[in-house]
């Protein structure tokens, strides 16, 4: 760590005001103070009401994905491996076999889950933050303003929503969709209304479906096809998801096929304990989902249906089904994309907890529904906003008349 803190130093001439690199003095910032305490901090008497500023809280959903990042890499290793073993192969027959073939592909050997699934996870990470940081550094030149932290979370989250063996090219091309016009052109952060992430992964869902969608996404084998817990939900309700060997703890854990780091509902909720407790999320957008699914589903199961299966599912299966979990911590709260009125969170979550209840049980086409349901719900906030300020306008005046 000394020799990174003097290798900083060194280069802080080059980057600071009036040195060779000024534009990229957000970027060394940001390598600097991620790690390292601030050079300019409070002293003395204090007169601020919160120390938090864009780079801890942009640090501190990070930390929160921590949890996530472990079982993508272990869950998508555990799937792989089991993948190999069911298929008989012995070996990858790729770059990973160079690494792999020492430890084995056994599924009950955990070091080989780890290993296997953080050769798929990490060379999309670093495929994201490579892309992305170069439309962002770019965006800060041609503006002459710094690179913010606010792309550290978007590359995280767009990594872990990814599916495992989706071609490089194509993370680099959704990126960069999500970035520039998910974000850039509306100003950068803090001005965008769509999340950036989710904006990169809706663009990657309807121009290459089939590596988005489909049985054969979610498991890092060729050769190897099988379906998540909502796609046989779709297509015979839980009982449908039980024949197949699937059971609520394994959903709620997180060892099913899915998207890579959205699998584990008790990681998404460890997640969301850090982030309730740091107050960097909304606990008012987490529960107004969370009821939004629960009034919702509850309706379902009541009114029935001989035809559609998905009228059966109860809450507790959409909870930990699919991508519900993770979409509820860290892409709805997003404190940009989301109302920011107290009110307003209430609406805008129960918003996002029908409809992706509706997406899921009524559009037999898509049924998953989180990405679709929060990405509708970001157009709204502003509206929402709008509304909950005017009623509050309204009422204050009638005391006054």
């Amino acid at each position: 760590m000394s020799r990174l803190r003097r290798f900083l130093d060194d280069l802080e001439p080059y980057f600071e005001h009036g040195g060779r690199f000024e534009k990229f003095y957000g970027l060394y910032e940001m390598v600097d103070t991620f790690i390292y305490t601030p050079a300019d901090v409070t002293k003395g008497t204090t007169h601020c009401r919160d120390g938090l500023d864009l780079k801890r809280t942009m640090t501190y959903v990070v930390i929160a994905t921590f949890f996530c990042i472990l079982m993508a890499c272990y869950n998508t290793g555990y799937q792989a491996n089991s993948a190999m073993n069911d298929l008989g192969l012995d070996t990858v027959g790729n770059w990973r076999s160079l690494f792999l073939d020492w430890v084995g592909y056994s599924a009950s050997n955990p070091i080989s889950c780890l290993l296997h699934g953080a050769m798929y996870f990490f060379p999309i990470y670093i495929v994201t933050l490579a892309v992305g940081g170069i439309w962002e550094v770019l965006f800060a030149v041609v503006r002459g303003h710094e690179v913010n932290e606010g792309f550290l979370v978007s590359s995280m989250l767009y990594a872990l929503i990814m599916p495992p063996d989706i071609p490089l090219w194509q993370v680099g091309l959704g990126i960069s969709f999500g970035i520039v016009i998910g974000k850039e052109v509306f100003g950068g952060t803090g001005k965008n209304f769509l999340n950036p992430a989710l904006t990169g992964r809706a663009f990657l869902f309807f121009a290459y479906p089939v590596s988005m969608s489909g049985d054969s996404a979610w498991t890092a084998v060729d050769g190897f096809s099988g379906a998540t817990a909502l796609s046989l939900a779709a297509s015979g309700g839980v009982e449908e998801i039980t024949v197949n060997g699937i059971g609520w703890m394994q959903t709620f854990f997180g060892f099913t096929q899915g998207s890579i780091g959205e699998t584990s509902t008790l990681a998404c909720l460890l997640g969301a304990a850090f982030l309730l407790y740091t107050k960097i999320a909304s606990y008012r957008i987490m529960l107004g989902v969370f009821s939004g699914m629960l009034v919702t589903s509850l309706l379902f199961n009541i009114i029935g249906s001989e035809t559609n299966p998905m009228f059966s599912v109860p809450w507790y299966w959409h909870l930990t089904m699919g991508g519900f979990a993770f979409g509820m911590v860290f892409m709805a709260t997003d404190p940009v994309t989301a109302a920011n009125t107290d009110t307003g969170r209430w609406v805008f979550g129960g918003l996002i907890g029908v409809m992706v209840v509706l997406i899921r049980v009524v559009n037999p086409a898509f049924p998953e529904g989180m990405m679709l349901s929060i990405l509708f719900a970001n157009m709204f906030a502003p509206l929402i906003d709008y509304f909950v300020i005017q009623s509050n306008i309204r009422r204050r005046m009638k005391r006054y008349v």
